[in-house]
């Protein structure tokens, strides 16, 4: 088994060795030889529209815009209320009699 995987190998070296020269030799002949080949030919461009130079009037008078109307505002109170900044005491226990 071990002398066939040796033998492919080695035949698949000497075939890629031999197309190196095979392929080198077909460069060198197409470097030589300029082939005549048709030239492709484009459609032509379209042209460019060109854009006007003077701009239309502006309107002279203006829409009026319609007014709108707001409902009232609330009544709001006059007096602000006060936050009482006393702390009430309170009454402490006495404590219990002693024996």
């Amino acid at each position: 088994m071990a002398s066939s995987k040796s033998f492919i190998t080695a035949f698949l070296f000497a075939m890629i060795f031999s197309s190196i020269s095979m392929s080198l030799g077909a460069r060198h002949l197409m470097q030589t030889t300029t082939p005549n080949l048709p030239k492709p030919t484009l459609p032509p461009l379209p042209s460019v529209p060109t854009l006007p130079t003077t701009l239309p009037p502006l309107p002279s008078t203006m829409p009026s815009v319609p007014q709108l109307s707001l409902p009232p505002l609330p009544n709001i109170p006059s007096t602000i209320p006060q936050i009482p900044t006393t702390i009430p005491s309170f009454p402490f226990l006495s404590p219990p009699p002693s024996n």
